[in-house]
């Protein structure tokens, strides 16, 4: 199989309550908008070498994890923790050696951020 492109699709409870906590409590960027008549009905964001699409209809997610690395998860933590953020574990070096830090959206679906620090073997090819 040669993948193209991939992205994660969610669905909300609400809708809008969704797409407010990706775009502007976590700071996705908008990559398309859709929808039917002037009515949008999904929304596509940007997600490193992906996407991840919330729809406004469809069966809610059951067993979803994002996985999005970023560059501190200190800061992500302190941040998203100020703007109410429900944060399931405190940023933690796991005994796997990244940095993680597990947060939830308003309807539970987990995202998981992950730092990768200098030394972890995910940063240097082995051959």
């Amino acid at each position: 199989m040669r993948v193209l492109s991939s992205r994660i699709l969610i669905t909300g409870s609400d809708f809008a309550r969704s797409r407010r906590f990706y775009e502007e409590t976590i700071g996705l960027d908008l990559y398309r908008e859709y929808g039917v008549g002037g009515v949008v009905t999904g929304v596509v964001y940007f997600l490193g070498g992906g996407f991840l699409e919330l729809t406004a209809s469809g069966p809610s997610p059951t067993g979803v994890r994002i996985w999005i690395q970023v560059a501190d998860v200190a800061a992500e933590e302190s941040r998203l923790a100020a703007a109410g953020v429900t944060v399931r574990q405190p940023a933690t070096r796991m005994p796997w050696g990244l940095i993680e830090c597990w947060i939830e959206d308003p309807d539970g679906v987990e995202l998981r951020l992950i730092e990768v620090p200098p030394d972890h073997p995910i940063r240097r090819r082995v051959d």
